[in-house]
Parts: structure tokens; C-alpha cells; sequence
């Protein structure tokens, strides 16, 4: 994301927050480190999703790792933050949440879509993963299908 917002001259208005439970989760994506074993499926993803460079051009290499641009991490807040028990902590316009509510049951999807609808500012984007959806949740009428790709967008 921070790539895009940088490609797009935003990163330097936006500040992106990275979540996880797992706090060894959250410091290894903080690192900005990547097997480069990975490198290739992301290059083709990041041109797939409409990079307007090579990713390579973001990262150096050492050995066997990418380590990305430490300019693209000054704008990221790396947290741990629990879905399920923590409340909202900020007004977003944008909460892309891949292939975590499959994890949970309806009533703990529907806990965590309230706090989506609660964190999202009027008018944001909810972009969720290729398993999940809002369209059998009562959480659907707040909300217009705006892609093919999952993303939703909040009503007034």
C-alpha cells in the first residue's frame, strides 16, 4: 500500500497503520525484510494490481533478503491490536482486512464488522479478502458493493 500511495505522490499526506495479534507477527513485517524466495509472486502481483515501476525498484538485496526502503516505513505504524476485544482507535478511509473473518464465527464476524463500520470514515472503503463478504451479514445495507474485488464502500 505504501508503494501505491507513494507511486500515486500520497504517501507523504497518508499514514497507514499495520496490524496484527501477534506481536512476532508485527515485528517481522516492521523489519521490512522478505525472503527473496517471495520476491518473484510479489513482483507479479504489485504489476498485476497496476505498479507503474518493478517492485525491485523499492528494495535492496543481501544475501538471500529484500529489505524494502526505509522511506516507505516512516509512514506505517506497526501495532499489535486484538479484532475482537480492542475498540476502534482511529477514523480510516481505507480497512483492508484479507482472509481474517473466515477465522471467526458469526458472532465474532459481526463484532468485528461493527468495529470496521465504526472505524471507517463516512464515505470509506472496506476491502476484504476473496472468501469473505458482506452480503449475508446485517451489516450489508451500510455498505455499496463497489468491485469485483471484495470492496465495499460505507453509505451516509
Amino acid at each position: 500500500m505504501a508503494i501505491f500511495l507513494q507511486e500515486a505522490g500520497l504517501l507523504h499526506k497518508s499514514l497507514l497503520y499495520a496490524t496484527d495479534i501477534n506481536p512476532e507477527v508485527v515485528k517481522k513485517a516492521a523489519s521490512g525484510v522478505i525472503p527473496m524466495i517471495n520476491m518473484n509472486q510479489n513482483a507479479d502481483n504489485y504489476l498485476h494490481a497496476g505498479g507503474m515501476k518493478t517492485l525491485a525498484e523499492y528494495y535492496t538485496t543481501t544475501n538471500d533478503h529484500a529489505i524494502f526502503n526505509v522511506a516507505l516505513k516512516n509512514r506505517i505504524v506497526f501495532s499489535t491490536h486484538n479484532l475482537v476485544s480492542e475498540s476502534s482507535f482511529n477514523q480510516f478511509q481505507l480497512i483492508l482486512c484479507r482472509n481474517v473473518l473466515i477465522y471467526f464465527e458469526i458472532t465474532l464476524q459481526a463484532k468485528v464488522l461493527a468495529l470496521f463500520h465504526e472505524s471507517l470514515d463516512q464515505l470509506g472503503y472496506l476491502a476484504l479478502g476473496s472468501k469473505e463478504s458482506l452480503k449475508r451479514t446485517s451489516h450489508v445495507s451500510r455498505y455499496k458493493h463497489v468491485s469485483k474485488e471484495k470492496i465495499w464502500r460505507k453509505l451516509n
